[in-house]
């Protein structure tokens, strides 16, 4: 029999790299198994936000909220590299929500959850405002809140990274073809290899009805998969702030600063019946997003400035909601009777600012069937890999950055801080070797090989980066072979 782990966990989205990362430092013996590469679905496809979940307010969500404000400056506080507050603004409309709505959501959204660093929510004159600057005739009042921005397909990575150095094993591009019972343990057939385990985790994300049917359990709760899709254009504005928008139906959308030079646009909410291998954003949800930001910008937006699209699959917890966008983004977890031999814990739902909560939850959970797992969570105040750095320190950290390595300009070391944090010396200080272009180098390239499971162009230009929005068409086909090499 091969070596016997005492956590499996399928999945290597966020929620399946925050449980191996937990049970891992709390002694258990993890592995992780992953189909294709960390955080390829959903766990990449995200709007970037750290946040409570202003609209959830109006679907009486108030425990989700506060669950998710609760972990807004924790998350923060452990990763100030890929985490850094970020100031909305909702524009008041007429004949939308009223203004005392708004109000009473801005003032709960502000006391429920524990905000201590945060700036509180003020009311502007976007006549006067720099966010209003940007925004058609017509725009007077505004409400000005506080939320984070992350880099959604590194928080997997770092969480997974994490796990490793705490003695857990990662396997990407291992699918599960098979689990079943067997002696008291788990025996899970994947990638061609024969694994055994005390307990499994299907933290499968929108496929974890499949990993059910596939360990050979029926499900205890229905799911609903909603589309969520997202464009990019060229930058619509020069300052910093996010603006959060309402439309007629009902339905808001945000367009916040990305990479820079480009403006990120929405998201939709469409129940997503088609295959979960390829999911793309559909032409009537481009044409609704750029008719959206249409509304309020006064450079109209059109399909033709779209220059990158994503969409990801929501799993959200069927309850019988009318509209994909009222679904709750709650989660549940469920856990085998003991009955049936060795635990199975099933995740359903989640999102993102939830995570690490709900993988603690998790832990504890299983703790209970599993002796390896011992001691308390310990994930709250724990930075992640490169996050060892004071919360409000990332302007130090560009500036030592740039001090100690000429080669970089003002740019480069802005992304490279925010995404490696202090753990960029380690490859800073390595021969730089090829330029690929867009300021990827191949000391680079390797250190995400060899310690961020990066196996192919897209990898890193899309997931451990957003450099595929830089790279020419030529410069990704050279990137990709030397990664064949």
């Amino acid at each position: 029999m091969s070596e016997i782990y005492d956590l499996a966990v399928i999945g290597g989205g966020v929620n399946g790299a925050g449980i191996a990362r937990d049970a891992a430092g709390r002694g258990a013996k993890v592995l992780l198994l992953e189909g294709g590469d960390l955080a390829q679905g959903t766990s990449s496809a995200s709007t970037k936000l750290i946040h409570g979940g202003l609209r959830y307010l109006e679907h009486y969500e108030f425990g989700l909220v506060r669950e998710a404000l609760s972990e807004r400056e924790a998350l923060w506080r452990i990763a100030p590299h890929i985490i850094h507050p970020m100031r909305f603004v909702l524009p008041y409309v007429e004949g939308l929500r009223p203004r005392w709505l708004l109000r009473l959501g801005l003032f709960l959204y502000d006391h429920i959850g524990g905000r201590k660093r945060l700036p509180a929510t003020r009311t502007v004159d976007l006549r006067h405002h720099a966010a209003g600057g940007p925004l058609k005739g017509g725009f007077s009042t505004g409400f000005e809140y506080s939320d984070g921005w992350v880099d959604d397909a590194r928080l997997v990575v770092l969480n997974a990274r994490d796990a490793v150095e705490h003695g857990a094993a990662v396997r990407t591009r291992t699918r599960v073809t098979g689990a079943r019972r067997e002696d008291g343990l788990w025996r899970i057939e994947a990638g061609n290899e024969t694994f055994h385990a005390r307990a499994l985790v299907n933290a499968a994300g929108p496929r974890v009805l499949e990993v059910e049917t596939l360990v050979g359990e029926t499900p205890d709760y229905a799911m609903r998969l909603v589309r969520g899709s997202h464009i990019v254009v060229p930058k619509m504005f020069d300052h910093d702030y996010s603006y959060f928008f309402q439309l007629p139906d009902g339905r808001i959308f945000f367009a916040i600063p990305y990479e820079r030079q480009f403006t990120l646009i929405g998201t939709t909410d469409v129940d997503h019946d088609a295959s979960l291998d390829k999911v793309e954003a559909s032409a009537e949800e481009i044409a609704y997003l750029c008719d959206g930001a249409s509304r309020y910008f006064s450079k109209h937006v059109t399909p033709a400035d779209v220059v990158w699209t994503y969409s990801g699959v929501r799993p959200l917890v069927s309850d019988n909601s009318g509209k994909p966008e009222a679904a709750t983004r709650g989660y549940r977890l469920d856990l085998s009777d003991a009955a049936a031999g060795a635990p199975l814990l099933s995740v359903y739902g989640g999102k993102i600012t939830t995570y690490r909560h709900l993988a603690e939850e998790a832990v504890d959970l299983m703790a209970r069937r599993l002796p390896a797992l011992s001691g308390k969570g310990w994930t709250r105040d724990m930075p992640l890999p490169g996050g060892d750095f004071a919360i409000d320190g990332i302007e130090a950290l560009k500036a030592g950055l740039r001090r100690d390595f000429a080669f970089l300009n003002e740019e480069d070391a802005d992304r490279i801080a925010r995404a490696y944090g202090t753990r960029a010396r380690i490859w800073l200080e390595r021969p730089q070797g090829r330029d690929f272009g867009g300021g990827l180098r191949q000391a680079e390239v390797d250190y995400l090989v060899a310690e961020e499971w990066a196996a192919s162009a897209e990898d890193v230009l899309w997931r451990r980066t957003k450099l595929g929005l830089r790279l020419s068409k030529e410069q990704a086909a050279e990137l990709e072979k030397y990664l064949a090499s």
